[in-house]
């Protein structure tokens, strides 16, 4: 109880701070990093709607749980049997732009929460409600099924960086070097475009060439993808900070880890004070 509490507190008074202490950004203008941001969720163009496996319903991500009741002797209890969660990217826009975000190792805590039970393993489409749910036979099953959906506003605080757009400067020498390897792995083709002497070797004046062309496509590369708009991505940061999703905002978050906080203290002391009078 010492440890567990212990560690449900410091990680969750952890978790409060780098919210709080973290800024909001605008996508556009957001630093590459750490960063926080907040906008709507929206489709993403050109694929096709993703339906939740338990209820069926449209939507942009899922999590499920599907439990079984077991009684052995005097014991009884639900265990989980079956569990799965999305793995599509999210696109979150604000007035600025659009960021994609990939949800895994995200701590996700949607709005929607759907719990029902039935006598099936695998329920068949959307729980029934009222009188008719009690139909559902022993309900030795029980569903969980959590769902973020478009148009919905989103909170989230992970790690942002940004491709393309001509955010990145040009390294001639680093992008030169990779189009001369890249040139190299088909050496026939590389000896027909600079060897002028047919004699099967390129000289110190022909790698000159080699350089110098190599040179000229990194620009080239440079500038169309200058050209390209910019690419915003959120991902689960390489450090151990916080990467959350949710549906709420900032300060109910806070509200909601201090008080996983606090219970944490309070089971850490409790635990403290047990393994006290027990060594006492």
């Amino acid at each position: 109880m010492c440890l567990s509490g212990g560690w449900l507190w410091v990680s969750r008074w952890s978790k409060v701070r780098h919210l709080l202490d973290t800024p909001t950004s605008r996508i556009r203008s957001a630093a590459q990093g750490y960063v926080e941001l907040a906008g709507m969720l929206r489709d993403l163009p050109d694929v096709p709607a993703m339906l939740a496996p338990l209820t069926e319903k449209p939507c942009l991500w899922w999590r499920y749980r599907i439990e079984e009741y077991r009684s052995s002797g005097k014991r009884s209890s639900w265990r989980i049997i079956e569990k799965g969660c999305s793995e599509r990217p999210l696109r979150l826009c604000d007035a600025t732009g659009d960021c994609l975000i990939d949800p895994r190792g995200a701590d996700v805590l949607p709005a929607r929460r759907e719990r029902w039970s039935g006598d099936l393993r695998h329920p068949r489409g959307q729980p029934r409600s009222g009188m008719f749910a009690w139909l559902d036979g022993n309900r030795r099953y029980r569903y969980t099924e959590e769902r973020l959906h478009a148009d919905e506003p989103l909170y989230a605080i992970g790690d942002f960086r940004t491709a393309e757009g001509g955010r990145q400067g040009l390294d001639l020498q680093t992008a030169q070097g990779q189009v001369v390897r890249e040139w190299k792995e088909n050496y026939a083709g590389l000896l027909q475009r600079f060897d002028n002497n047919r004699d099967g070797q390129l000289d110190q004046a022909e790698w000159g060439r080699v350089r110098l062309a190599a040179g000229l496509e990194a620009e080239e590369r440079h500038r169309l993808a200058s050209a390209r708009p910019a690419q915003h991505r959120l991902a689960r940061p390489a450090e151990s900070l916080p990467f959350v999703l949710s549906s709420h905002g900032e300060e109910e978050l806070a509200r909601r880890y201090r008080w996983h906080a606090v219970g944490g203290a309070v089971l850490c002391i409790f635990g403290a004070v047990v393994l006290a009078s027990q060594l006492t």
